[in-house]
This record gives structure tokens, sequence and C-alpha cells, in this order.
């Protein structure tokens, strides 16, 4: 969708936004004005028209933006474009946020395609468009991706080709091992799939620099467990391991783009699956940090894998730990699907990262750690339990787990986000299937912090 400018011949897309478009329109030839006219070309975002050249022959292509240049302004013109090189004529400093649009709303996921849909190509100038659209692509593609070739022994293949494309190292821990290491929530969680239980662990950087820690829920496919979801819940679970995909995009623009960060990725990655030895309601785990979790409900996995990595990351007293997750039903019930739900310990990174949201256009909104929600917690045969009871009638569960989550992360920075991972209808920029969420906000975030 995107590749890098390199003179090639390319045909030019003039940019128009519509406060401008009266101005333009009258530098234009009558030929042109007469077109644009039978046309009705308004400069609205993603209109698309084409001029006659010199010669009299329509090879000029002019194409809206709208009241200004946005991340949506082109996210529809690369599915209305003949298949060939395209390049922005006159995007000047809106560059960046045109072209990733462009290639955003051009995506498609064609692995399982037997004849692949071609997309027209834009050239760009600016490698961090690039780097961004890749780290972007490579999130939708780990979501998109079906379960049966994402397990966790897939989700390790996939950390590793990240690591070697930048010179990370990878250590794993696997199956049984994770008992030895003291990593009891992951084991209990993936020990009844076919693919063993892991932590993926990362690292990348000069340990001198700053530590950032980034943890990613991995569950390749969650059924629930033995509360084992209805089937209309458990058609998208292809998407649990969103937080995983969200951490190794986010890791791979990180590194691309060189940020002076010692960074650390952490992914369990599991199978929430049903087997004779599949964990059971009621049951204790002793977790990487020593509290006990009595299990509510087998179907509330994810914070239980994310309490082992973020308590093991918080060791190594990392300068920030962030955290992605498609953790609960609730955030989206809040703030519905497309904005995710950040919660933070530290007030100056959570507003950190709005701003730089807002300014990247990738929104997020902060939702409160409420300790006072924490009561809903208790057990009585263990140190906490894994969901709300009955009692709680379900209320504000998106703060009840992000408070679980907090027990485990010590004294470090720490920010969470609770994701829904997919666009469940098509946007400008933003097509139906797997989406990063967030992921550009705590880049930039980063890049303005440590950069």
């Amino acid at each position: 969708m995107l590749i890098a400018e390199d003179g090639r011949p390319a045909a030019d897309v003039e940019v128009v936004a519509e406060p401008a478009l009266a101005a333009w329109q009258a530098t234009q030839d009558d030929a042109a004005q007469a077109w644009l006219a039978a046309a009705e070309f308004s400069a609205g975002a993603g209109e698309v028209v084409q001029l006659p050249d010199a010669a009299g022959q329509p090879r000029r292509l002019v194409a809206g933006l709208g009241e200004r240049a946005t991340l949506s302004s082109l996210g529809k013109v690369a599915g209305k474009l003949p298949v060939a090189d395209y390049r922005l004529a006159n995007a000047g400093a809106d560059e960046h946020p045109l072209a990733l649009g462009w290639a955003l709303g051009g995506y498609r996921f064609d692995a399982y395609k037997s004849t692949p849909r071609p997309m027209p190509q834009l050239l760009v100038k600016d490698a961090a468009v690039l780097d961004e659209w890749r780290a972007v692509a490579l999130c939708r593609d780990l979501i998109n991706t079906p379960a049966a070739a994402m397990l966790p022994h897939d989700l390790e293949a996939a950390a590793r080709t990240v690591a070697a494309r930048h010179g990370a190292k990878v250590a794993v821990v696997e199956g049984d091992a994770l008992l030895r290491s003291r990593l009891e929530a992951i084991h209990t969680v993936g020990r009844a799939s076919a693919s063993p239980p892991r932590l993926i662990d990362l690292r990348w950087g000069e340990p001198d620099h700053p530590k950032v820690t980034l943890v990613g829920k991995g569950v390749c496919f969650d059924s629930g467990g033995l509360d084992l979801k209805p089937a209309s819940n458990m058609r998208l679970m292809k998407k649990d391991m969103g937080g995983a995909a969200h951490v190794l995009a986010l890791a791979q623009l990180v590194m691309a783009r060189a940020l002076p960060v010692y960074l650390r990725v952490l992914v369990p990655a599991v199978e929430n699956a049903v087997a004779g030895n599949a964990f059971r309601p009621g049951d204790v785990i002793r977790t990487y940090a020593g509290h006990t979790v009595e299990v509510g409900n087998t179907d509330a996995e994810g914070r239980l894998v994310l309490a082992d990595a973020l308590a093991l990351a918080a060791e190594e007293e990392p300068a920030l730990m962030v955290d992605f997750a498609t953790l609960t039903g609730a955030a989206r019930v809040a703030l519905g699907p497309d904005l995710p739900a950040m919660f933070g310990n530290d007030d100056d990174s959570a507003q950190g990262v709005f701003d730089a949201g807002a300014r990247v256009e990738d929104p997020v909104w902060r939702l409160p750690l409420f300790a006072p929600y924490g009561r809903w917690l208790k057990s009585e045969v263990a140190d906490l339990a894994n969901v709300p009871g009955a009692a709680e009638g379900g209320y504000g569960g998106a703060i009840a787990a992000a408070l679980f989550l907090e027990r485990f992360v010590g004294g470090a920075r720490w920010l969470h986000f609770d994701i829904m991972a997919w666009n469940t209808a098509t946007r400008p920029a933003h097509p139906v299937g797997g989406e990063a969420m967030g992921l550009r906000a705590v880049f930039a975030f980063l890049a303005d912090r440590f950069g």
C-alpha cells in the first residue's frame, strides 16, 4: 500500500480541502472547471475526480479532504482507484496523516483468498509513515489470522520474526517449565490446549537506557473454558490475542524508529480450551507475586495470565509498564467498540498518552481506578477473586478487572489498555476486522517522553 519514494513514474494525486476549493478552482482552465462542475466535486473527504490534462485526456486526479487534512480524508480513496502507482502532489506537511489514512483504508487481509485483490500503491517521502503503517498492518494481520494458525506456538514464531528483524533477543518458558518458574497462572489457563502455554520474553536496546516494558494478553482463542461462551460470543475469539498483537507491533515500531529505550515485551500465550485437565470454577491459583486467586469464572482468564506477566515485569522496576488486553465487554459497554479504555496509576503518563492520541488521531479515554471497588475482589478462601461476586450485579466490570491487575504491578508506573481490537463496521481508514487501537498513541507518547 505504501512504498518509499524512489522516483518511479506515478500518477499525481492533487488534494484540495473544502475551504480552499473556490480559490483552487479559480486557477483551473475552462475545461477543468466544466469537468468539476459536471462531477459536482465539492472537495468532500474521499471524493475523487479525474480532470483532463493539457491534451484533453482524463489523467489528472484530484481528491477532496473535507474540512482539513485528517487520517480519514483519504481513507476510502485507495478502493476507488485503478491499480497503479500514485504520489500526493501537493500534500506538503500533511503527507503523513494523508498517506497513513490512504494505507489504513486500503488494507485487506487476503492471506486466505484464492485470488488476492491488488491495491494501488502510494509513494511517500517520509520513512516514519512507512514504519507506522507496517506496525498497524502487522497488528491487524496477527489479529485477523484464524486461531488454527495463531495458537501459542504460532504467536511465538511471530514474536521471533519481529525480533529477528531488529536484532532483539527472545526467551520462552513453555509448558511445565512455567510451574518451575512460578508462573502457575499462565500454566493453569493454558494447560488444556494441544499447544502448550508459554511466556514469550523479548528484549532489545541498551540496558542503560530507560526501561519500557510492554505486556500483551496472548489468549490465542478463548472458548471461555468450562464456563463456556455461547457460540455467538465465541465467533470472534481469534481476536483475544489482540493485546499481544498490539505489543509486538508497538515493539516493531519502537525498534524501527530506534527509540533510546531498553525494551522488554512479555506475552503470556495460551489457548483457553476445554479438556479433562482444564481449570475449574472454584479452583485456587498461586500467582507469581505470591497472591492466591480463587477462580470465580474461567472466562475471566486474561487477567490471570496478565497477573503473572505483570508481576514478573515489575521486579525490574521499569520506568514505564504498559499492557494491552482485550479484557472486558464492560469497557465496550462504557465506551463503545471504537474507543479504547485506558487506566493508569500515573497521571502524567496517562495525560501524555491522551494528548498524544488526540494529536495523531488515535484516541483513548481514561477510566478511573476507583479503589473502593476493590472490595468486589474479595474471596472467602483465597487472597482475592478473579471476578466480582454475584452480589455486585456485574457493575463496573472494566474497573474491577483493572483493579485486579493493579495488585500485580508493584510500584511501577503503569498504564492498562482495555481494547476491542476489532472494527465492527467499516469507517474511512478503518475496515472491518482486526484493528490497532491506542498503539500509535502510546508510540507517540514514548517518542515524546524518551525520544
